[in-house]
């Protein structure tokens, strides 16, 4: 099983369990064969079952642990088959501490946990690695939590309480979104959907640079295609300003006749600037990433935050000037070199914009904020670092800087640079008809914000298992497909009769494995901003899933004219848990989950 390597893990780290524990579910208990299982055995439930087992040792006398009890142990898949369910090393960690050796520590624990509910065999193996083996009947029962549970199983409560803004698309309201803004559209929609699964109250925020001489020359160039003129030399070119220019004379007849230069200028700039947010806005709307905040930089400075931020920092003592220029002396806490404010002309610098809209961003109650920015940004991560900590915040807790790397489309073996619409530039609205909505996103999101990415559209658009986004959709279409077949033999979900112990096949138990491995993952994910951990844990559990459905001994369906056993619908149970996972995996990437394909 390759689940803690594949979902971009460190083996043998542990997530802490306030991330794991998912919300609770209207779960009931089983009895089975005389042993009652209230609930699944799952990682984070099984470090706590061995956490119980350390303090009543301690408590008995038995164990002497000077520093106390950990409130978490270590517990992964094994490396190898056969080696149990779970694996964890607490006797290796705890034994120098305990005072004695750790396979002996581990003899002794493993004697306590043998007796715990849901437990089947534990095995001391080498030093003092604990194997344990979970009974058929406790680990089926994971099957109904994560029934039970539907669209909240993988959720927590452990940032409940928190309120996240993220900030993931910084763009001039000048153009179509291009191929860079989709990579951040995709990653920090996904980084805020994690989160929020975590329990966190997240914003998403869009950032418009609608400040500075860009917004004249767009007007400029508006107006020269308006009447046929050359475009201005620092203008902007292609299709969509022609487009543009029709749309703001629809919007606004005559406009382009006004007289006056400057008045004719400021109308076209405002008209022109609402249509192409708007415009910008439907792009990502139809692109499933949808913002709560769409945050003007022009309104920070008409709504004074910047002199107030200015005068705040004077008062922090942070600010001092030389060369006629007003600098933030932020080598003060760990800049490479102190940054300008006001430049000696007089004119405001974007780094005063960017530490306005910082506090501006704190006034509203965020407890972190959360940037991702462009691979040229490396230079700003410990710029705002230091403007945060000059305004008096610990960085290590208010602030989170990712850097994204670009990202390369390739069409018949040649990069896609160009647009027929954008002239320059590959658009958001381009990529997203030609690869798919779901193609797109998800190809996107599996890989690590900083890793530099090359897609091939012949490759993410193909209907093949080669093919993550419809290996993993098409496993949620099979399940769907098998349900509706069941039901078609009229045969439902199991209540009180569910015997979670006929799950007791070894691809039974891969696959339930897996499905509890799914709270850890979002867990993780959300801890470290990185939601390709649930694209990569989606692929892997398709495949256990696939390695399931193709196993004679484990159909759901009877063959022939078999009648409908308890085996069937326990299984029946067991694929209705994987549909609900796979589904609510694909949600958090922002990709539907089909029901056919």
């Amino acid at each position: 099983m390759l689940y803690p390597l594949s979902y971009g893990g460190i083996r043998g780290t542990a997530v802490p369990l306030a991330w794991c524990r998912t919300l609770p579910g209207d779960i009931e208990a089983e009895e089975t064969e005389g042993r009652r299982y209230d609930r699944g055995v799952t990682p984070e439930q099984l470090s706590t079952t061995v956490v119980d087992v350390l303090t009543a040792l301690v408590d008995a006398g038995t164990l002497s642990l000077p520093d106390g009890v950990p409130t978490e142990v270590t517990v992964e898949l094994p490396r190898q088959k056969g080696h149990g369910d779970y694996a964890t090393n607490v006797a290796l960690q705890l034994a120098k501490k305990a005072g004695t050796n750790p396979r002996a520590l581990g003899e002794l624990i493993a004697e306590s946990l043998r007796q715990s509910e849901g437990i089947g065999e534990v095995e001391v193996a080498g030093p003092g690695f604990l194997n344990v083996t979970v009974e058929a009947g406790a680990q089926g029962r994971v099957a109904s939590d994560v029934v039970a549970a539907g669209a909240s199983y993988g959720r927590s409560e452990a940032l409940t309480g928190d309120k996240i803004n993220v900030e993931f698309i910084s763009a001039n309201p000048t153009g179509p979104l291009h191929l860079g803004h989709t990579r951040w559209a995709v990653l920090g929609d996904a980084i805020a959907r994690v989160l929020a699964a975590a329990g966190a109250e997240v914003t998403r925020e869009f950032y418009i640079n609608d400040r500075g001489n860009q917004m004249n020359n767009f007007a400029r160039s508006i107006i020269a295609s308006a009447l046929g003129e050359e475009k201005p030399e620092d203008g902007y070119a292609g299709g969509y300003i022609d487009d543009l220019a029709k749309a703001v004379e629809a919007a606004r007849p005559g406009i382009f006749r006004i007289a006056d230069e400057a008045e004719r200028l400021a109308a076209v700039r405002q008209v022109g600037y609402a249509i192409q947010l708007k415009e910008q806005q439907d792009q990502l709307d139809s692109f499933n990433t949808h913002f709560d905040v769409w945050f003007s930089e022009l309104s920070l400075h008409e709504d004074g935050h910047v002199p107030d931020t200015l005068k705040r920092l004077e008062e922090l003592g942070h600010v001092f000037e030389d060369g006629g220029a007003l600098w933030m002396r932020t080598t003060d806490f760990g800049d490479d070199k102190d940054r300008v404010l006001i430049k000696s002309d007089g004119e405001l610098t974007y780094f005063a914009s960017d530490t306005a809209y910082y506090l501006n961003k704190r006034s509203r109650g965020f407890d972190s904020c959360i940037y991702l920015l462009g691979a040229d940004h490396h230079g700003y991560v410990g710029r705002l670092r230091a403007m945060a900590a000059c305004v008096g915040d610990d960085p290590d807790k208010t602030l989170d800087v990712l850097i994204g790397q670009l990202v390369k489309i390739m069409r018949d073996g040649q990069e896609v640079k160009l647009s027929k619409r954008a002239g320059t530039i590959v658009t958001l609205n381009e990529l997203a008809e030609e690869i798919g909505v779901d193609a797109l996103r998800y190809s996107l999101a599996r890989y690590p914000a900083d890793s530099p990415l090359t897609l091939d559209i012949a490759e993410i658009t193909k209907a093949s298992n080669d093919n993550p986004v419809y290996y993993v959709q098409y496993a949620h279409a099979r399940t769907c497909a098998m349900l509706r077949n069941a039901a078609d033999l009229g045969m439902t979900l199991p209540g009180e009769e569910f015997d979670p112990s006929l799950l007791d096949h070894q691809r039974d138990g891969d696959l339930l494995r897996a499905l509890a491995e799914y709270p850890r993952v979002v867990a993780s994910a959300a801890e470290l901003r990185e939601p390709h951990r649930v694209a990569r844990y989606l692929e892997d559990t398709a495949s256990v899933f696939n390695k399931w459905y193709d196993t004679k001994e484990c159909r759901m369906l009877p063959q022939g004219d078999e009648p409908v056993g308890p085996a069937n619908l326990a299984r029946m149970m067991l694929a209705k848990a994987t549909q609900t996972v796979v589904a609510n995996g694909l949600d958090l990437l922002g990709v539907t989950a089909p029901e056919r394909m």
